[in-house]
Parts: structure tokens; sequence; C-alpha cells
């Protein structure tokens, strides 16, 4: 494993008109994402490789598994940072986080407590899997009312959308941006899903591609898009995150 953290990988794979991630999972220990921050480098060192000059590592808030507050995230911000400091990479890497639509969320947003966000005051929220809230549309709305913009994360992922995904056209025509998971294009999360991303991509409703990348597994699975040549010409917004831009 300590080979990860010099190996360089002279990949065809270029996202560098992507310039920034918003979404992972690489702060070793608190959700379900890396174990350890020679993996967290790997990951990072792998993701540069491909043109990402940017990365924001987003760790899960689920109130019932994942209790994380902006003191553990920066923690852990801090600790891949001084990894990737010693292994001698350089990338801008930063955190916000992933909220899961639950009542600990609904009463930060009610308390009036700071979120975690990305640049432009963008709050990444993502569903329950397996069943659908009611309120969706409202919760999504409480959150532009709250001052922030809220971004779904891979609504391709929700099935009970799968069936009749003209959901995604209504947020976002109220005001909702919607985040792509990259390895939905390549099958990794099945047949469903792929259709579902390629639909949202079809009628342009897809705001930000992001990695997801929860193990260094994903972030090679992302080779698999280099048969992708539509995705250099798609509108992504990803370089707004970025003071760098593209």
């Amino acid at each position: 494993m300590l080979n990860w953290l010099f190996k360089t990988p002279s990949l065809p794979l270029d996202l560098s008109f992507l310039g920034a991630d918003m979404h992972s999972h690489l702060l070793p220990g608190i959700d379900d994402g890396v174990g350890d921050a020679q993996e967290a480098v790997a990951m990072i060192r792998q993701m540069k490789a491909y043109g990402y000059h940017h990365l924001i590592t987003t760790p899960h808030i689920i109130w019932d598994c994942y209790r994380n507050t902006p003191a553990t995230i920066a923690e852990g911000l801090q600790t891949v940072r001084a990894a990737c400091a010693e292994a001698g990479l350089d990338i801008q890497l930063d955190a916000a986080a992933e909220y899961f639509l639950d009542e600990h969320f609904s009463e930060l947003l009610s308390a009036g407590e700071p979120l975690l966000t990305l640049p432009g005051k963008r709050v990444l929220v993502e569903l329950p899997y397996t069943t659908p809230l009611m309120n969706t549309p409202e919760i999504l709305f409480s959150i532009i009312g709250h001052g922030y913009q809220p971004v779904l994360a891979h609504p391709e992922r929700y099935a009970y959308y799968h069936a009749d995904p003209t959901i995604f056209q209504k947020l976002s025509d109220q005001g909702c941006e919607l985040q792509l998971n990259a390895l939905s294009l390549t099958g990794h999360y099945g047949e469903g899903v792929t259709r579902t991303a390629e639909w949202l991509l079809k009628h342009r409703l897809v705001t930000f591609l992001g990695s997801d990348a929860h193990r260094i597994s994903h972030v090679e699975q992302l080779k698999k898009l280099t048969k992708r040549k539509d995705l250099k010409d798609y509108p992504f917004q990803n370089y707004k995150l970025s003071p760098k831009g593209i």
C-alpha cells in the first residue's frame, strides 16, 4: 500500500476540463470513505494525474450514522493536507459536507447554524435511497429561503424516481442544482442508474459532475470515461467552484 504514495499513473484520461471535483470522501475514519491517510493520498495523487487541480471533499453528515461536525471535518482535513505535504503532493484540498436530509439537518437550518458549504453558499444534500421523502421539494425550497443554494447529490441513484425522472426537471426549475456521479456513466451502480444519468445529461439538467470517490477503486474506474468524448462539450459548471477556474 505504501507504493500508492509514490506512484503517479500515466493514463490517457484527462478531466482537466472539469478543474474541480466537489464530491468525495477523502477524510479517514469519519464516514464510509477512506480508511487512512495513505489511501487518501493515493486517491488524490491519481486524481491530480487525471487533471483535477482542486478537490473539495464532502464527508457525510447523517446523524444516525456519522455525527460529523465542522470540528471533526476540519481535523480530518488537516490530517490529509499534512499527509499530502509529506508526500510532496501539491493540490488545493478543501472540505464541505454532504448533508442527509434528516431531522438533524432541519434543526441546523431552523436554528441558523452555519452550514459547511461549497463556494457560492452551495449546500450538498442527499436523499434516502429506498424511500422517498414526501416533502422533498419543500425542503429544498426551504434551503433557498435560508440563503443557501441546494445541490442535490447523485439524483440518478434514487431508484424510486427512475420510472418518472421528470421530477428532476421540476426541482431544477425551482432552483436546485443537480450533481451527477461520474461512475453512474460507467455502469458501476447498475443499468437503472446509468439510464437515468443519461436522461439527465440529455435534458441538460446536470450542473456538476462529481466523483463521489470513497476508495481508490472508484478513482481507478474513472478511466472508463475515456470513451465519453461528449463530456468535454457538456456545460458542467465545476469551474465555478475553484478560484483558478479551468
